[in-house]
């Protein structure tokens, strides 16, 4: 036999090492980030009066990524995976990733369009902030296909290491720098954690793809179950922080308010969305085995989460300077409990009881994005940020009052919020369904608490207004992304089955 021959035949036995790469399937990330590249290289060359058409090739880049979603809502996509075990793959396009694709391009495009203004009118460098803003898209788009453990940290970080920048975006202002500071350390710190969390896991299972993990996680050898223990809660540390779980919630009100309004709204649902994505991928998918572990934990992290967050929105004074914005922040930490409930009811039923998350996680980002709008819209000329600021806003803006009333009963639950009822309604049958009575009761205690702040603030908007009105033009980048958070609440307060639909039964490849 020729040396040739031996070769060929050798080659023949081996299996190829050459991945298949499904560009379909990695096209919403791949646009993203290369119309933040684009953006970013463009700034380069041109002129300072021509800096705001990279906001519009931001928004293009964005509504382009999101469209390609279309193609592939069969949700049956799966690329980068291993030769030797076609089944552990690190990208995967199923409905789970679909959906909260969906959420984050479609999210991040609403907060492009706020931000049109917000960068040209606060002076921001243009360049640097859509390119950040796009990175961080791209990799919160790139975390719900992650199906490994070290591409869902780079996602996470991805997602992440832009947003400290955006936070810290306003130039010489001392709120702003010290929120982006906070954010930073804290984020490192719980990432650094996750790390280890992650190496133990690696030690003891010799995998790093989810569904290996899982496997080989049914049978830990007795000397190292102490060592997968330990690694199975410290790799959670990480995606509690980024859904601002108690006691991982302390950056949350400061960088709120540091942060420009857009990027607040930002972190409030597509920062969150990581953070869920994160703990749903890692307890649900790779961590069954510990489920008596993460699921008690969760479950006590709900409680601890919606009722610490309520009490203190409960406690904001309407005539504070920065009150909206922070009653807001504490909504979202309040709102993080409701969605932590399926998870943890995922751990004493089936893993379908994270459809109620997602479909709790859509809503809560349509009027959340929503409410961030019409306060960038009302910040214009009441720059304090009060609660006190939106008395009367129905004199001034009837649609915008309009508009933020919707959304705040829709946050509620409330009718006609109907798909707010709805999206609590499933997660309370979720926890029910899981024989957690006690933590359903919890939380229809906490939503009758979330009751008297928004009703509150709800009623401010249609009193007689004190002092002049002052009447101003409103950008229609801010109304058009009032407008589109609007009408898809409406849309899905009239129609709730169309979320019903889209996250009822497996939402993972099987």
């Amino acid at each position: 036999m020729t040396a040739t021959t031996a070769l060929t035949a050798l080659s023949a036995e081996a299996p190829s090492l050459v991945q298949s790469v499904d560009w379909l399937a990695i096209a919403p990330v791949v646009i993203t980030a290369a119309v933040g590249l684009a953006v970013l290289v463009a700034d380069l060359f041109l002129a300072e009066r021509h800096k705001p058409v990279l906001g519009w090739i931001s928004v293009a880049g964005l509504a382009a990524a999101t469209a390609t979603l279309l193609p592939l809502r069969a949700g049956d996509r799966a690329t980068f995976c291993l030769t030797g075990d076609p089944a552990a793959c690190s990208y995967v396009a199923d409905r789970f990733t679909i959906a909260i694709q969906f959420l984050v391009l479609a999210g991040a495009l609403v907060t492009a369009l706020v931000s049109v203004t917000a960068v040209r009118d606060t002076r921001m460098p243009a360049g640097e902030y859509w390119f950040l803003l796009l990175s961080s898209a791209a990799g919160a788009a790139l975390l719900p296909a992650s199906r490994d453990l070290a591409t869902l940290i780079v996602a996470l970080e991805v997602a992440s290491l832009p947003a400290f920048a955006l936070v810290g975006m306003r130039r010489g202002n001392r709120l702003s720098s010290e929120a982006a500071l906070k954010f930073f350390l804290s984020s490192v710190t719980a990432t650094a954690v996750s790390l280890m969390g992650v190496s133990f896991v690696y030690a003891t299972t010799g995998s790093l793809h989810l569904t290996q993990v899982a496997d080989r996680l049914e049978d830990v050898p007795g000397q190292l179950d102490t060592l997968a223990m330990a690694g199975v809660a410290l790799t959670l540390v990480g995606f509690a922080f980024k859904t601002a779980a108690v006691p991982f919630h302390f950056w949350v009100p400061d960088t709120y308010v540091g942060a420009p309004l857009p990027i607040a709204g930002y972190l409030s649902v597509i920062g969150k969305a990581v953070g869920f994505t994160g703990l749903i991928l890692v307890t649900v998918i790779a961590f069954p085995a510990y489920s008596d572990i993460w699921g008690p934990a969760l479950a006590v992290l709900a409680v601890l989460t919606m009722t610490l967050g309520n009490a203190a929105a409960v406690r904001q004074s309407a005539d504070s300077p920065n009150s909206a914005v922070r009653l807001l922040a504490w909504s979202s930490v309040g709102q993080a409990g409701y969605l932590l409930v399926p998870i943890a009811a995922a751990a004493y039923t089936d893993r379908d009881q994270i459809g109620s998350t997602v479909a709790y996680a859509l809503m809560y980002a349509a009027v959340n994005l929503g409410a961030f709008s019409v306060a960038a819209l009302v910040a214009r000329t009441k720059p304090q940020h009060r609660i006190s600021d939106y008395r009367g806003l129905y004199a001034e803006r009837p649609l915008a009052a309009l508009s933020l009333a919707f959304f705040l009963l829709c946050l509620a639950g409330l009718p006609p919020g109907i798909i707010g009822l709805f999206a609590k309604v499933t997660v309370f049958r979720s926890a029910v369904d899981a024989g957690l009575g006690w933590l359903a009761v919890v939380m229809a205690i906490n939503v009758v608490i979330a009751l008297y702040y928004y009703l509150r603030w709800t009623a401010l908007l249609f009193r007689t207004p004190e002092g002049a009105q002052t009447r101003t033009r409103a950008p229609w980048p801010v109304a058009a992304a009032v407008v589109l958070t609007a009408i898809t609440a409406v849309v899905l307060s009239g129609a709730p089955e169309i979320i019903l639909r889209v996250t009822t039964g497996s939402l993972f490849a099987q």
